[in-house]
Order: structure tokens, then C-alpha cells, then sequence
């Protein structure tokens, strides 16, 4: 049997792979075919009908789930098709809550290019506009209905590949809803905050829970003072929002345009990172030569800290204590920072740049508080970030670049690269031997952690000492390996787990690509090629040779591990429910 088949698009022959559909022939062919619901590997449903093609069957067909077959004959652009194109995008519009002009994705709506391109010009259809209440109650997600318009990505993602299924569609006919469980709020559900839901949505119906107002009030209060720091991935995609092509590094022009929106001290979260590759790493060390609980799981990641309160609340004790990078520079920045510089700790409000929109949840928790204040006073994504620089007025791409600030500016590859799956790995195991023998041993390009594939492993050794590591992304693979763990089926002593595909460059606070492109180009591996390039680039690439880090530890944490660090760096877990009764 041939592996192709050949069929006939619009009067042109293509040739196409068994198994493949109209829609990816087409696109082989460069035939585009119109798509709302579509999102290649994520939602292939058929559900919205803006991809019809005429096959010669009674009636048509979607082409993003028909398949190709040897002599096919398809017309995408007959008169027909287009007006039942446009009679079904206008059906859909009818209903819909049409206030562009003020919805978060004017301009980088799906469904407002496809308005355009399809040449709607006037509405024939007078449907009745949705009444829902907004969910806004959530630390990180806000949800709205009434701009919803059913294609199903959103529940799709955090069913099938996340696997956390907090919404669904409800009902029937015209009162179909996405909802979560008995319309409970989101933050009652276990959703896990991670944003997924939001990068994948064609529309405003889903946006991340605005901190800008706080962050501007907290800037032109002069009582305060207010620094940032900014994580690893948002350097790799900042610039999207201003032009860039993907996987473009930004990180000067970033630095000075945060300087330009009036804050006193712009910061690496990456020098965090550093502390937290020397902390999780001595907790490595001692938990395999006490016989600590193993495997040790990292827990940088909020979304995946939370998937495992409510699924696994069983491993807890292997979570790391470490905070997470973020949190870990909050709670320096109102103790050993707040001391050297001589301000009141209670006068610090400390902002975060981050591409996760879990990093919200993860700063309202009470337990990250250990200096008796927040660690993290606000969270901006990096889309929240772009929106501040346009706001006011900042002409970022001719910005000059500028480098972040002294004393707690200087950062190390290995922290950079916690932007990526299989960072955090990678940077433990350019440090772990050190931790071990007292010496820099080993590779520092570890590759084998590298890369999107759904787990990767790496074994090291040193001093007799075997450390198999394992690292996943997307929180679909983490349930498959967590449940390896819970049947005593793997053998890791050190796993990496990231929320997010592809790690936090592809996180639900990220610039949003549409569906054109992230059908045609992997955000995860263009991103992460800015992340590499950064560790590349850098002097210092293991966390234990940063000299920052290891003033820290010499003027006023003692070591890593110690009772200081403990106090300040470190946390614990809470087991929570998947529902409350009704």
C-alpha cells in the first residue's frame, strides 16, 4: 500500500500522507482553508464549521477531520462554501458580545480576523446576546462567558493535555456554556492556575487577573519602594509583542523600558535561580546520603505544586521545600536586601515579571510570607508588561539596551535556563557534583535534558554515587510518571516537573500567537532557542560559582541548608480537596 495518496484541491493535484486530512493537504498545497476551532494536536473537532469543503458528498465536510483517500475531488471555494461560511461566522457573531474596542484581545482576535477576512460587512441575524456572569474570583484566571464562542480549545487543554478537566461544556443547543463543575467559581475548582486555557483561546473570554492598576499606584507612591524582577522567559518572548520574530532575546531593551515605567531597581530572577539550584541541590545531596524520601521533585513550578496538592497529595514529602525562584528573591529582597540597603522591609514592594499566570495564586499564599510580609507584593505576565510599556508610551524597539541592577543583578546560565523543560535539571546537574566532592565536574551542556519529547532522563555519578533524573512537562505527562512514582514502578531519585509545555517559555502569561501560527511554528522550541543562547553567551554558567549568591551566603545565610535558609527560602505544602461537597 503507498504511504501517499493523490487527490485533487481546487484543480491542483496534491499529493498527501494516508492518514493526513483535507486541511493539511491543502495546506501542503498552499490552498488556505478558513479555521476558528482548529488548533493542530490540541482541538481537531470539527465543532465550528468555518473549514467546509465540498468532497461530493450530500452535504459538506470539515477539512481539518476529513480524510485524504486516493482520487478525491475537493472544492474549498465555490460560492456556495463561501456563503455558508459567512452565514455561519454571522450566526456566531449574532450572539456574541461584540465590544472590541475595550476586549484584552482587540486586534489579536481569531475571531476578528475572520470577520475580516471572510468579508462580513453587516450582521442579517439578530440573536440573543448571552447573560452570564463574569468568574473573576480566581487569583489568576478571570473567565468570561459572554465572549465565548464554543470552539472548545480551552476544555480540550485542560482535559486532554493537562488532565486537570476544571471546565466542560454544559448544557445544550443555544444554552451551551463552558463552566466549571455546579458553575462553582474557578478558584474553587482544581484548576491549577497555570493559563493554558487563556494562550489557547481564539477570544476575550479568557484573560489573566489584572495587577496593572496596583502596580501603577504602587509606582507613584513615594513611600514605597518598588523593584522588579523578571523571570527567564520573559526575555524570549517580550519582544513578540512588539514586532519581534519569535524567539527573539530582549532582555537589554526589557531592562531599560521596566527603568523607563519608574522602577528603583530592576532585577534578575535568574540570581534566584542560582539560589535555588544551591538549595535544592544540597537538599538533594542530603536526602540520598540520609535516605531522605526519594525521588525529590522540584517545585519551581506553581501549577505543578498545586496538581499535586489535589491529585497527589501523597508525594507532598517529596516536593523540594524550595520556594520557587520567584518567591525565594521576595523573601532576600525583604531580609538580607532590605538590611544592606537600610530600607524598612514593610517600605519594599517587590513586583514579579513572569510568563506564568499561576505565579498570581502562588504569591497570595499565606505560607510565602516569611519575613512576616508577602514575599511578591504583584505579579505582571508578559503580556501585562507590554500592555504597561504602551500605556505609557515607551517606544520599546528603540529602546537602548541596559543591564540590570547591582548588587542582586548578577545571574549565571544555569539560572537563565530555568525558562525551559529540563532547565531546572540541567542546572542542578552542573552544580550537584560540586555540592558532592567539592569540585566542578561533569558537562556543563547537558543535552540529554534538552528538547520537547515528553520524558527525558539522564543519569550521573559521582563519587560512586548514581543519580538517575527525569524530567517532564505538561501536566498530562507528569500524571502518567507520578503514577510510575506512586507504584513504585520508577527509580529516579531527582524528577523535574514543569506545568507548562515546554516549560515556562510557552506559560499562560505569554504573548499570544494565534492559531495560524501555532499550527505552523513550535513557540516552545523557538523560545527556548533565546534561553540558550543567553546561557551560551554568559561567563558563568553553574549557580555555585555565582559570586552574588555566594556573598549572600558568607554576609548572611551561613550556608546552604542552614537554619537562616530554612527560616527564609524554604515552605511546605497543603493537601487540598478536587471538590467541596455541594
Amino acid at each position: 500500500m503507498s504511504e501517499y495518496v493523490t487527490l485533487t484541491i481546487d484543480g491542483i493535484e496534491v499529493k498527501a500522507p494516508v492518514g493526513s486530512t483535507v486541511l493539511e493537504a491543502a495546506k501542503s498545497a498552499g490552498i488556505n482553508i478558513p479555521t476558528l476551532c482548529f488548533l493542530k494536536d490540541i482541538n481537531e473537532i470539527g465543532a465550528c464549521r468555518m473549514c467546509i469543503v465540498d468532497v461530493g458528498a450530500r452535504s459538506f465536510q470539515a477539512a481539518c477531520m476529513y480524510p485524504v483517500s486516493e482520487g478525491l475531488v475537493v472544492k474549498t471555494n465555490t460560492p456556495k462554501i463561501r456563503e455558508t461560511r459567512k452565514v455561519t461566522l454571522e450566526l456566531i457573531l449574532s450572539t456574541h458580545e461584540k465590544k472590541c474596542l475595550t476586549c484584552v484581545r482587540n486586534r489579536n482576535c481569531e475571531l476578528q480576523k475572520l470577520a475580516k477576512d471572510l468579508n462580513v460587512k453587516d450582521i442579517r441575524f439578530e440573536g440573543e446576546l448571552q447573560n452570564h456572569p463574569i468568574d473573576d474570583m480566581s487569583h489568576s484566571i478571570v473567565r468570561d462567558p459572554n465572549k465565548c464562542v464554543l470552539c472548545r480549545r480551552c476544555v480540550s487543554v485542560c482535559k486532554n493535555v493537562q488532565t486537570v478537566a476544571a471546565i466542560e461544556t454544559v448544557e445544550r443547543g443555544f444554552k451551551t456554556i463552558v463552566a466549571s463543575p455546579f458553575n462553582m467559581p474557578l478558584k474553587d475548582t482544581p484548576c491549577v492556575n497555570c493559563g493554558q486555557c487563556i494562550v489557547v483561546c481564539p477570544v476575550g473570554a479568557l484573560r489573566e487577573k489584572s495587577s496593572i492598576d496596583r502596580v501603577w499606584e504602587a509606582l507613584s507612591n513615594e513611600d514605597l519602594h518598588v523593584v522588579v524582577q523578571t523571570a527567564p522567559a520573559v526575555r524570549a518572548a517580550l519582544g513578540e509583542e512588539f514586532g519581534y520574530p519569535i524567539g527573539t532575546r530582549v532582555t537589554g531593551k526589557m531592562v531599560a523600558a521596566l527603568k523607563k515605567l519608574g522602577f528603583a531597581k530592576v532585577f534578575d530572577t535568574d540570581t534566584a535561580a542560582d539560589l535555588t539550584i544551591m538549595e535544592e541541590g544540597t537538599e538533594l545531596v542530603e536526602r540520598i546520603k540520609n535516605n531522605g524520601k526519594l525521588p525529590l521533585i522540584t517545585s519551581c513550578s506553581p501549577g505543578w505544586v498545586k496538581f499535586c496538592e489535589h491529585n497527589y497529595p501523597d508525594l507532598l514529602d517529596n516536593l523540594s521545600t524550595c520556594k520557587s525562584p520567584q518567591n525565594m528573591f521576595g523573601a532576600v529582597l525583604k531580609s538580607y536586601y532590605a538590611e544592606k540597603m537600610g530600607i524598612d522591609p514593610a517600605k519594599i514592594f517587590v513586583v514579579s515579571v513572569m510568563p506564568c499566570t499561576a505565579k498570581k495564586f502562588e504569591c497570595e499564599r499565606p505560607e510565602l510570607a516569611s519575613t512576616g510580609y508577602p514575599d511578591v507584593d504583584e505579579v505582571l505576565t508578559t503580556r501585562e508588561l507590554a500592555e504597561m510599556i504602551n500605556e505609557a508610551g515607551i517606544d520599546f524597539r528603540n529602546l537602548p539596551d541596559e543591564q540590570f541592577d547591582d548588587p542582586m543583578g548578577e545571574a549565571t546560565g544555569a539560572g537563565v535556563i530555568f525558562g525551559v523543560t529540563g532547565g531546572v535539571m540541567e542546572a542542578a546537574l552542573r552544580s550537584v557534583p560540586y555540592l558532592l566532592t567539592g569540585k566542578d565536574e561533569g558537562d556543563i551542556d547537558i543535552k540529554v535534558v534538552r528538547g520537547v519529547e515528553t520524558l527525558k532522563e539522564a543519569e550521573v555519578e559521582v563519587n560512586g554515587i548514581k543519580i538517575k533524573a527525569a524530567v517532564v512537562h505538561g501536566l498530562g505527562n507528569a500524571r502518567k510518571l507520578l503514577d510510575k512514582v506512586r507504584a513504585g514502578e520508577a527509580d529516579y531519585q531527582f524528577i523535574e516537573v514543569m506545568a507548562c509545555p515546554g516549560g515556562c517559555v510557552n506559560g499562560g502569561g505569554q504573548p499570544i500567537q494565534p492559531a495560524s501560527v501555532r499550527n505552523e511554528i513550535d513557540l516552545r522550541a523557538e523560545r527556548a532557542k533565546a534561553i540558550y543562547a543567553e546561557d551560551e553567551a554568559l561567563t558563568i554558567r553553574r549557580s555555585h560559582q555565582n559570586p552574588m549568591v555566594l556573598k549572600m551566603y558568607e554576609e548572611y545565610f551561613e550556608k546552604p541548608g542552614g537554619h537562616k535558609s530554612h527560616k527564609l527560602l524554604h515552605t511546605h505544602y497543603v493537601a487540598r480537596e478536587n471538590y467541596p461537597e455541594k
